[in-house]
């Protein structure tokens, strides 16, 4: 599959991993009122700041069908977006709720739900071409931000990168050979913050690097 060849955005009912299909399936029947499909990228098609993000969380992205609207992540990383100036309005954690982001895009490196948050390495990498495409639609950007590992590997993989010479670290500032900057940063997931390996602080300390890089 030519990244060329791919859309920025998976179709909701994205066929390609049959354990994602099959789980999507399921909670189509447990939970008729969620989203139930590929949850499309969420912000400022002209956005200098791209975030990478890992996966739908089950009663978040996936209930609500905007990335990290409606979990605990997403209280986190919307929070302090609108807190350093990247974003408009009340976050109310519904894709209705007039929420805006300013110069920041959200995707994610996995677009469908997995089954305890955590896509296979096949999963990860047959998704990736989407994550190429949405990168290769969005040319004016010039920092990306990885939340997590997985996030980070599929960014500098999808760039065509070697992952030894970028290693993962909070707070890691990665400068590009074609001159963008990629940022690392914990994911803002309710586990890092209760054992808090990731706190607020920290997290904003991350946007501020992001924003001198831009």
């Amino acid at each position: 599959m030519a990244a060329q060849s791919v859309p920025a955005e998976a179709p909701r009912d994205c066929p390609l991993c049959p354990r994602l299909v099959a789980f999507r399936e399921a909670n189509r029947e447990k939970f008729p009122s969620y989203f139930n499909g590929a949850v499309e990228s969420f912000g400022d098609e002209k956005a200098r700041l791209l975030v990478v993000g890992l996966a739908p969380g089950l009663h978040g992205a996936n209930q609500t069908g905007r990335p990290f609207t409606g979990d605990y992540a997403g209280d986190l990383l919307y929070f302090a977006l609108k807190e350093k100036g990247f974003a408009t309005g009340t976050y109310d954690k519904r894709p209705d709720d007039g929420f805006t982001l300013k110069d920041v895009l959200i995707s994610n490196s996995v677009r469908c739900v997995p089954p305890e948050n955590k896509p296979t390495p096949a999963e990860i990498n047959t998704c990736r071409p989407f994550l190429i495409s949405r990168m290769q639609a969005m040319p004016q950007v010039k920092v990306m931000l990885a939340l997590g590992k997985i996030a980070h590997d599929s960014a500098v993989k999808a760039m065509g990168l070697k992952l030894s010479a970028y290693p993962f670290g909070h707070a890691a500032v990665h400068t590009l050979p074609d001159g963008r900057t990629l940022v690392d940063s914990y994911h803002c997931s309710r586990y890092n913050v209760n054992t808090g390996r990731l706190t607020t602080e920290m997290f904003l300390n991350v946007l501020d690097i992001c924003r001198e890089r831009l």
